[in-house]
């Protein structure tokens, strides 16, 4: 635990150095530090704000940062986080987007980080595509370039099927829902032995799976601040609804899949996709023998690419899942020349 300890100072003092706050100095529990269920004492880089909902029944809220563009350039852009990220991860990509002159609207989708997390909630990409659009409707924004990582890459793709007039452009990185993978034979998994896995969730697990998929078996301090997010949910007297809340939305990936409507996404749409990504969603729940049949992202984003109306793909030679977080100015570059394409 002294090794993850340190990690974590040092992830938190390069923070600091950077003139960020400094949530927490060191784990208070064995198990991590307790940043609580909606991530309340783990600070963002901007204000959080929040719009109500209402989920069957149970009043919730939706936690936003919109950051305005120093100089304007007319433009917005919406980040969507992926399954084990939140919205503070984008802080790089935000920073490089406003010093462009785009306005940046960043969404915790409820179920996830500063958000909330009802237990009753049966959680749909419908649902959060409809939260993100009403979200954008309150901020005065009509249309915006939809950005979308891992899982929330398929929601961006539900998202542009379902409001493609509020969409300039799609952008999706590293998205899950390329491929079915029912179709490859990944069983169900009921929600309650998904929490139960849920629950099992420590710094060690999280790092493991990341380190592995995400980042080709390389690993730099940088991560560590990010996978400590995650675990500092699970501390408290909340982890079970921020596990319940995880194990819901990974049968909401399973069971809603968008590979059967790619040809509905009508807006320009670029793939941006690390080579080095291992991911193949449900791969655990795979029979060791068949494991191997699951394509990981970047061998079937081509395929996915052809089945979309108007959409190119994009490699970043060497990177894995989450270039973002990797190589944040080869990414943001790659995004901003993306950005300059034109728009329908």
């Amino acid at each position: 635990m002294m090794t993850a300890i340190g990690a974590l100072a040092a992830a938190m003092l390069a923070g600091n150095a950077a003139g960020q706050p400094v949530e927490q100095s060191l784990p208070t529990l064995t198990g991590g530090p307790d940043f609580g269920p909606r991530l309340e004492r783990f600070a963002y880089p901007w204000p959080v704000q929040t719009i109500n909902a209402d989920i069957i029944g149970q009043p919730a809220e939706m936690a936003f940062m919109d950051v305005a563009a120093p100089r304007p350039n007319g433009r917005s852009v919406v980040l969507l986080h992926g399954k084990n990220f939140c919205g503070a991860t984008w802080e790089s990509t935000v920073r490089a987007l406003t010093a462009a002159g785009y306005r940046v609207l960043v969404p915790d989708q409820i179920g996830f980080c500063k958000s909330s997390k009802p237990r009753g909630a049966q959680y749909s990409f419908e649902m959060l595509a409809n939260l993100t659009h009403r979200l954008m409707v309150s901020r005065g924004i009509g249309r915006a370039t939809i950005v979308g990582h891992s899982i929330g890459g398929m929601l961006a793709m539900r998202f542009a099927i379902m409001f493609p007039e509020a969409v300039d452009q799609l952008v999706l990185v590293n998205p899950l829902g390329l491929k079915d993978r029912s179709e490859e034979g990944l069983p169900y998994v009921d929600v309650d032995t998904l929490w139960a896995g849920e629950k099992k969730t420590s710094y060690a697990s999280i790092k493991a799976y990341q380190q592995a998929n995400y980042y080709h078996d390389s690993w730099k301090p940088a991560y560590d601040r990010w996978v400590w997010m995650q675990v500092g949910m699970y501390q408290g007297a909340g982890r079970d609804a921020v596990a319940l809340a995880q194990a819901k939305t990974s049968e909401m990936v399973k069971t809603q899949s968008v590979a059967h409507e790619l040809y509905r996404i009508k807006p320009p749409t670029t793939l941006i996709i690390g080579t080095l990504d291992r991911t193949a969603f449900g791969r655990q729940q795979m029979q060791p023998s068949l494991r191997g049949f699951l394509q990981s992202i970047p061998l079937v984003a081509p395929e996915a690419a052809r089945q979309m109306p108007d959409a190119t793909v994009v490699r970043l030679e060497g990177l894995g899942h989450a270039p973002q977080v990797e190589d944040p100015a080869r990414f943001e570059a790659t995004l901003l020349a993306t950005l300059a394409r034109p728009r329908r």
